[in-house]
């Protein structure tokens, strides 16, 4: 049973913690964050706040030895130790296996093409190459780790756009005609079941390709809406998720669904 002594670890301090924070001051349970400094969203929103690097693995070790369920908010948290943990005891959500394969985008393209789940043709770059000599225009350069928020993202529509390229470790993606963007939270508890949340349209900022507008309920049609909840399903369930994963998808000019990325949420 869980009570006041309950101890929910967070990896990570920013807006994302803050909302988990928030939101779990609606049971008896105490919630400890793990992050750089108290200055961040989360540092007044949770009970109890260490300073501490999530990438270090003696910090996160320490951290979540004391922690009855331990989870993240940001994939950039340091695997190693979680698997550590996992294997003393600790329960960890998202588990450890799954962040590792999300937060190497070769890794996650790959993950969908194993498991027969919609993506987009790509290529894994192992090393930094002078892209222009072996990549058609247009395509998307996306850095295989360290990218969120626009960062880590090169779209080259035009020779105009090669100064663009990232000399990072990369994959690299056609650049695919889509009608728009869009996104389903679904939700896996510890039993298996699984509910998708309503799809919405994601509309970007071009310049700096972040999202300025959420629109729901999506302006796509009721059969398209049924088979997004439902390639986002699968997706958590390849995973072998429990708790939340939002999915992002686009929506192509032939009406096809292809997954772009995922990101799991505390």
């Amino acid at each position: 049973m869980i009570s006041s002594n309950y101890k929910i670890g967070i990896l990570g301090g920013g807006q994302l913690g803050k909302m988990l924070a928030l939101a779990a001051q609606n049971w008896d349970v105490q919630t400890w964050i793990l992050d750089t400094s108290k200055d961040f969203p989360a540092g007044n929103a949770c009970t109890h706040f260490v300073e501490g690097d999530f990438r270090n693995y003696d910090d996160v070790i320490r951290f979540g030895k004391n922690m009855d369920v331990i989870t993240v908010e940001i994939e950039t948290v340091n695997t190693d130790a979680l698997l550590q943990l996992q294997a003393d005891g600790k329960k960890i959500h998202p588990r450890p296996e799954a962040l590792n394969l999300i937060k190497d985008k070769g890794l996650q393209k790959q993950f969908y093409v194993d498991n027969n789940l919609p993506t987009s043709s790509f290529e894994v770059l192992k090393e930094v190459l002078p892209l222009q000599a072996v990549t058609p225009l247009p395509f998307v350069q996306k850095a295989r780790t360290g990218g969120y928020d626009g960062r880590g993202v090169a779209i080259i529509r035009s020779e105009a756009d090669l100064e663009k390229i990232l000399p990072v470790p990369s994959i690299i993606e056609p650049l695919v005609n889509i009608q728009k963007e869009l996104g389903v939270v679904v939700a896996r508890n510890e039993s298996g079941e699984v509910k998708a949340f309503s799809v919405v349209d994601m509309e970007f900022n071009a310049e700096v390709n972040l999202v300025d507008y959420l629109i729901c309920p999506s302006t796509i049609s009721p059969a398209i809406e049924k088979q997004a909840k439902e390639i986002a399903m699968a997706t958590i369930e390849a995973y072998d998720i429990f708790g939340l994963l939002a999915v992002e998808l686009f929506l192509t000019t032939d009406n096809q669904l292809l997954i772009n990325e995922v990101a799991p949420r505390p």
